[in-house]
């Protein structure tokens, strides 16, 4: 029968784990043999004996067969022996120690007997086997001492048996061998006194049995049996929490659970304690260790308390049942192009283990009752056990870190499959791109690329669950979604730009075609170019512009979906696609202006041609009248008359050329005027004749007027034949001319009076009469050049015209003022045979001079070299042959310029001259003896110099 608490018995405890037991004899002394053999009878003994004495057979038999077995098998053969530094000795004994301990406690073993079991709870007073959870724990009691009965069975079979040897290895071998004397019960009580005194000690301070701490009791457990600091139980319910929310309100919680203690609890404690009979039987001189009780009972009760709130919420987090797990708020930031959780792992496990810390830090400031009477500051110790914050501590952070798993692998799929759009890859990319040529197409396809990308991320669930996170996507999501849209709208500017810049390339080209088509030519160069552009572009050009006006409306027809165009654009989108109706009208008007300025071209040219037949009418006319100049006098003026008419005529010529150029580009006949050639050829005569006359008098100029020491006569006699020669050759044409014009007359004079005939005869021709002038006047100036020939003599010096001067009887010197016009005018022709001996002596002595002064410059360039001599170190002269070849050499001239008549002035010059060659003979004689002392000859030789220069 059920206890009528609901507690059940001890023996149904054990009727439930072990063997029926047998009732102890204190139960059965009143009973009749009859009855306690029929009470003590129990047909499971019977089956139990029935049961061990067939193992006990079935364990002979098989003991025999196995025997038998051994001795009919082969021998077992020998174990191979191994290397002593395989196999140690040590090593095999503590192998086969341990291998006979697992044996020996394999064993069977004799079990416990159900009589000590039964005995054992029989000692247990019946109130501690009466409550709920009592009956587990009585069964896991009986488990514990039936464990510890084999271990102790166990190690007692190894101590008998064994003996654990002394070798490295079984160190933390507990087995011992057994003592050698058996060990029993001391029944003496030498203990006795010591234990009245501890027990007199107890009654006197075991202040936890009086009964004020009984109540104290009751209103712990009234208080706080069901009651927590922080209500854990609705946090799942309340949804997802953000980290900061749920630190503020377990903050609150804490506050408003440690005020209802306060007002509660704590009060009905002070009232407890305020009562007269609250330390009735308590000694004075134990009331601080009894108050000492109290503050220790009040605190384990708070202590308690704050364990079971930490262990509730601890269980929240259990792994094996999360319908109560916390919710919490995280999201899925992009920042910085950085995706980052919000708040971090770090910052969620800071605020779980807040909940932790902050539980523990309430009821932390509440009196002792011995403090609040006697209005002290002493407060309860009521400080959670540090090992039970290590221990929720450890358990929170693998829970959550079992909880962040499943986020993280959310995370790390966002990163695999969209990370590169903030990590740098996608900009490179872009760049990469944009750095190659790629077509439109190519362009749409690699934004597409972007544009479905987006979409497949806004189409991701904008929040995913987990146990113990509610992870909000919705940030990261826009922020990616974001990113592509700019990286597409980078791609979509570029292209967009490209069309734009596209569309304006092709607008300027119209522009240009259409500006070009409707200019007006000026000239009839620019009217053909005008027509044979706008040709052109009828053929070709407005093909190429169509085809690309097409491309262009293919790539507006994609930038419609996908980009919004700025007014202007659309403004110039408009005009391309209008464009090719508006250039028809263009190219009429062209062909209208084309045709006027043809017809316009055409007179104009019409004019020119009859101008330029009046012009070079007056040109004939003005070629005509040089045949009537004659004065010599005038030639600068007639000179600058045909270069005048020369221009004319080239002028005249460009005309024709841009006639002939007008007549090709009109398609004409070219023109041809013959009159111009033939003007071009009668004016080249006059032009050489006439520059070549005005030559001549300038240099006649020079000559009469200019310094007269600076004439040469030798390069002026070449200058005068070269002015007959050319000056004749250049009266040919006309002379030429003139006969030819005679022979014309002579064929027409049948039909000329003999007056007209003698009249023609006697008319000479201007430009033959002026030829035959210049050819006198360069005869006549020819005869002066022995004249200058004698006077102009470079070798002439003051002595020389000091002679001349004695011959005419005053001073011939010329100076900065004589000109040969002056030197004419004094007459001295009788004279000229002296003059010319003098002049021809004045040249002898110049080249006399000049070869002594190229001997003298000879030796500036000459340089003596030196050259280390054998293997000695001195320096001595080298390649002195051309040296000596030098000074024989001007010896020789030396002695010539001697003999000449006209050394005189320059004979002691000479002679100075030849002593210093002499010196330097010698000198080099001197430095080729001490070079090669044996040579004989060389030394005869200087001594023959020797003398001759003494």
């Amino acid at each position: 029968m059920p206890h009528p608490d609901g507690a059940p018995s001890h023996k149904k405890i054990l009727r439930t784990l072990f063997l029926p037991i047998v009732l102890p004899s204190s139960v059965t002394s009143d009973m009749s043999p009859i009855q306690n053999k029929l009470l003590t009878y129990r047909r499971c003994n019977e089956q139990q004996k029935i049961l061990n004495q067939l193992l006990i057979d079935r364990a002979l038999e098989a003991y025999r067969v196995s025997m038998e077995e051994k001795y009919d098998r082969d021998p077992v053969p020998p174990i191979p022996e191994l290397p002593s530094t395989m196999n140690s000795e040590e090593k095999q004994r503590r192998t086969n120690y341990l291998f006979m301990k697992k044996r020996v406690q394999s064993n069977p073993m004799v079990p416990i007997q159900q009589q000590w079991l039964m005995s054992v709870l029989t000692l247990v007073p019946q109130s501690l086997m009466e409550g709920k959870g009592r009956e587990l724990l009585t069964e896991k009691l009986l488990g514990e001492i039936i464990r510890d009965y084999e271990m102790s069975m166990k190690r007692c079979m190894v101590r008998n048996v064994l003996i654990k040897p002394d070798v490295k290895g079984l160190e933390d071998e507990e087995e011992a061998p057994l003592p050698l004397l058996p060990l029993g019960l001391d029944f003496s009580t030498p203990w006795h006194n010591s234990f009245i005194q501890a027990k007199n000690q107890m009654l006197s301070n075991l202040h936890i049995l009086h009964p004020t701490m009984k109540t104290l009791l009751d209103f712990g457990c009234a208080a706080f049996s069901t009651f927590y600091i922080v209500d854990f139980s609705s946090f799942r319910l309340k949804g997802p929490v953000d980290c900061e929310s749920l630190k503020t309100d377990v903050s609150l919680s804490c506050s408003k659970a440690e005020e209802k203690i306060l007002n509660t609890w704590y009060q009905r404690v002070i009232s407890l304690f305020t009562q007269e009979n609250a330390l009735k039987d308590v000694k004075l001189d134990q009331v601080d260790p009894f108050y000492n009780c109290v503050s220790m009972l009040m605190s384990n009760q708070l202590k308690e308390l704050l364990r079971r709130t930490v262990e509730a919420f601890v269980k929240l987090f259990d792994p094996e049942d999360r319908n109560c797990l916390p919710l919490f708020q995280m999201e899925l930031t992009l920042d910085e192009n950085k995706m980052e959780f919000y708040p971090s792992f770090q910052d969620l496990e800071e605020a779980i283990l807040f909940i932790v810390n902050r539980i523990g830090q309430t009821l932390q400031n509440i009196q002792t009752i011995r403090s609040w009477l006697m209005g002290g500051t002493t407060t309860l110790d009521a400080e959670l056990p540090n090992h039970v914050i290590v221990w929720a501590t450890s358990t929170l952070k693998k829970s959550i870190r079992d909880n962040l798993e499943g986020p993280k692998e959310y995370f790390e799929n966002y990163v695999e499959r969209y990370g590169w759009l903030v990590d740098g890859t996608a900009q490179a990319r872009i760049e990469r791109f944009e750095a190659e040529e790629h077509s439109f197409d190519e362009y749409t396809a690699f934004i597409d690329e972007f544009f479905t990308l987006k979409k497949e991320i806004l189409s991701l669930p904008e929040k995913a669950h987990f146990p113990m996170i509610c992870l909000n996507c919705e940030d990261l999501k826009q922020g990616l979604a974001s990113n592509a849209s700019t990286f597409a709208k980078m791609l979509m500017d570029r292209i967009v730009a490209n069309h734009r810049e596209q569309n304006e390339k092709i607008c300027r080209e119209f522009e240009a075609i259409k500006e070009r088509a409707l200019k007006v030519p000026e000239t009839t160069e620019e009217m053909v170019e005008a027509r044979a552009y706008i040709k052109k572009v009828k053929t070709k050009g407005i093909q190429d512009l169509l085809l690309r006006i097409k491309e262009c409306y293919r790539q507006m027809d994609y930038f419609l979906d996908v980009f919004l165009f700025a007014p202007e654009d659309i403004a110039l989108n408009a005009t391309v696609l209008l464009w090719p109706k508006k250039i028809n009208s263009i190219f009429d008007e062209h062909d209208d202006l084309v045709e006027q300025s043809k017809c316009k071209a055409e007179q104009e040219l019409i004019h020119k041609c009859e101008k330029l037949m009046v012009e070079l009418d007056r040109l004939a006319r003005s070629v005509a009248e040089f045949e009537e100049y004659s004065e010599l006098d005038c030639m600068q003026q007639y000179v600058a008359d045909l270069r005048a008419l020369q221009k004319r005529i080239q002028e005249a010529d460009e005309t024709v050329a841009l006639i002939n150029k007008e007549e090709t580009l009109l398609e004409w006949q070219l023109s041809d005027f013959p009159l111009l050639n033939n003007l071009k050829v009668e004016i080249e005569p006059y032009q050489k004749l006439f520059h070549l006359i005005l030559k001549w008098e300038r240099a006649e100029k020079r000559w009469m007027d200019g310094t007269f020491l600076e004439l040469n006569g030798e390069s002026m006699e070449a200058e005068v034949d070269e002015f007959f020669r050319e000056v004749y050759k250049a009266s040919r044409p006309f002379q030429q001319k003139h006969k030819k014009i005679q022979q014309e007359r002579k064929k027409t004079s049948q039909h000329r009076t003999a007056e007209e005939k003698t009249e023609e005869e006697t008319k000479a021709n201007p430009t033959l009469t002026m030829c035959s002038s210049v050819l006198e006047q360069i005869k006549d100036f020819k005869e002066n050049i022995p004249t200058v020939t004698i006077f102009c003599n470079p070798g002439m010096r003051t002595r020389h015209w000091e002679q001349m001067s004695n011959i005419v009887g005053y001073d011939l010197t010329p100076d900065s003022g004589t000109t040969l016009r002056k030197v004419l005018k004094q007459n001295l022709a009788p004279y000229l045979e002296e003059f010319e001996a003098i002049s021809v002596g004045a040249s002898k002595e110049f080249s006399l001079e000049k070869a002594m002064h190229a001997m003298m410059e000879t030796w500036g360039s000459i340089s003596f070299n030196t050259s280390v001599y054998r293997e000695s170190g001195v320096h001595i002269l080298s390649a002195v042959d051309e040296i000596q070849a030098i000074l024989d050499d001007q010896i020789v001239k030396t002695q010539t310029m001697r003999g000449s008549p006209f050394i005189k002035p320059f004979d002691k010059e000479i002679r100075v001259r030849q002593v210093l060659f002499l010196k330097n003979i010698i000198f080099i004689c001197r430095i080729t003896i001490m070079q090669e002392s044996t040579n004989c000859v060389t030394a005869l030789l200087f001594n023959l110099l020797m003398k001759c220069f003494h």
